[in-house]
């Protein structure tokens, strides 16, 4: 993991072809991007910091139950573990060594990858973003993308490189990255302006999601096959595409193995909020040897 202040430069810069041809613009607390062809706005993301959840405290909760029942046990239930308050007190904690370093997700497209994503930067106070959106928003919308990728995949790969350049140039982002973000050694090299974390999760239950409509692949992802067994397939072939840049990143979030930890029979019992707890363990971990490493380097 290499943790360095977004400079907003790269060495090697992505060649877009003047169809499609865009630039980034940071305007106030949002981002606007612009095409040079038009000169107009074809996309205006200005992300709001999420307002934090309002809870009922534990002892209003307790006195309204015990005002309607006599029984103890009853009582009991209103002091019950709360994942939403947990993940908030554990972001709190390690958000001040993280210094506004950006977390980049990385892994095949599912329910648990964004909702995960949102829930973590709600947690960190950060801004959200889906690369995959931007770069379909840019181009005009997921048909114009699909279209744009099958006559001119070169040109779309670099659309991809222009959006993860911009992203990776600024802090307090956490980025649920497409699956092209791992494929080339550009791309990679731009995840190092963060953090990368794979969330890692089992192929069967992205199929049936997507069989589901759940979720949605990017343009360049998208399965052209409908049944279950040709999804699943297809989803291997991305999968098998695009592990080697998975495994440079600098955790893992295996579902398979959260469920084991916690004692789960059913993969489908392991919640998001399950995950977004380990992701902060291992945030908390990576900064801990970071922090370990600087001291280490420091003269006597």
């Amino acid at each position: 993991m290499e943790i360095i202040q977004a400079s907003g430069s790269c060495s090697s810069r992505a060649y877009i072809p003047p169809s499609v041809h865009y630039h980034f613009s940071r305007i106030a607390t949002g981002i606007h991007i612009y095409s040079r062809v038009t000169q107009t706005s074809i996309l205006s993301v200005k992300p709001k910091i999420p307002s934090r959840n309002k809870l009922i405290s534990t002892t209003t909760t307790t006195r309204a139950i015990l005002d309607n029942s006599t029984s103890d046990s009853v009582a009991t239930k209103a002091v019950e573990y709360d994942p939403t308050l947990a993940i908030k007190k554990r972001a709190s904690e390690i958000s001040p060594d993280l210094k506004g370093t950006s977390i980049f997700l990385v892994g095949i497209n599912s329910s648990y990858k964004s909702s995960l994503g949102r829930i973590l930067a709600d947690a960190l106070r950060y801004y959200y973003f889906d690369s995959d959106s931007l770069v379909e928003e840019a181009v005009g919308g997921k048909s114009a993308a699909i279209s744009f990728m099958e006559n001119d995949e070169e040109g779309y790969l670099a659309s991809e490189t222009e959006v993860l350049k911009q992203l990776s140039s600024m802090g307090r982002l956490v980025v649920c990255a497409g699956n092209g973000a791992v494929k080339s050694a550009t791309n990679l090299a731009l995840l190092r302006h963060g953090i990368s974390i794979w969330i890692d999760v089992p192929l069967d239950m992205v199929a049936r999601e997507i069989m589901e409509d759940k979720i949605q692949l990017s343009a360049s992802d998208t399965p052209i096959c409908r049944s279950s067994s040709e999804v699943q397939a297809q989803l291997a072939t991305l999968y098998n595409s695009g592990r080697s840049g998975y495994s440079t990143a600098d955790a893992t979030i295996s579902l398979q193995k959260v469920a084991s930890q916690l004692g789960y029979d059913e993969l489908e019992v392991v919640t998001t909020e399950d995950m977004c707890m380990e992701v902060l363990k291992e945030l908390e971990r990576l900064m801990r040897v970071k922090k370990m490493m600087e001291e280490a380097a420091r003269p006597f």
